[in-house]
């Protein structure tokens, strides 16, 4: 399996398979509750058939190229994860996400993370338009939205039941012109 570094203090992306099945859920519980308040992951994976149910459908998201799914590790253990929920690369978009345990916030490691996939989204696979979609109390998320450069173009107002209360959802993103010139910009200073 590939291991893409991430920088020097040993995290890594690496993508996630059903073998995987077992980690993934020993991941889950160690971050259920900080994950699930703004992601409903730790709703889905709740035992190891469904974390095995959920890895399947990302292998075959793959298959299809409709979607990807990765694991973030550090020092080899897995810490959290960035996915492309959506992936068409024939109308060049797609929609990202993340999710980090409570341990590993605040290191950086969702912001390289997208930023590693989006940019191998953008340069190799051609796709215009990524989509962040976020809950506005997911301050933390928001906050890496904007350090990927990403534009706020909207509120969903109470668009979805989540929990037993409706939520809205903040759509962000960044077009593949806006991608590139502020990695040109970072590349200047």
């Amino acid at each position: 399996m590939f291991a893409i570094p991430l920088g020097d203090d040993g995290a890594e992306l690496t993508p996630l398979a059903p073998w995987q099945a077992e980690e993934f859920l020993a991941h889950i519980d160690r971050g259920r509750e900080f994950i699930g308040a703004h992601v409903g992951l730790p709703d889905i994976v709740t035992d190891l058939d469904s974390a095995r149910a959920h890895l399947t459908r990302y292998a075959d998201k793959a298959a299809r190229d409709a979607g990807y799914l990765y694991g973030i590790r550090v020092d080899g253990l897995l810490v959290g994860g960035v996915l492309f929920v959506h992936f068409d690369a024939a109308n060049g978009t797609a929609e990202a996400g993340c999710w980090i345990e409570p341990g590993y916030a605040g290191r950086g490691l969702v912001t390289r993370a997208c930023r590693t996939v989006i940019d191998w989204a953008v340069e190799r696979r051609g796709i215009h338009r990524v989509e962040w979609q976020v809950s506005p109390l997911n301050t933390p998320s928001i906050a890496v939205a904007r350090r990927l450069g990403m534009t706020k173009e909207g509120t969903l107002r109470e668009d979805y039941p989540y929990r037993g209360r409706r939520n809205s959802t903040e759509i962000w993103s960044v077009l593949a012109p806006e991608w590139r010139a502020a990695k040109a910009a970072a590349g200047a200073s």
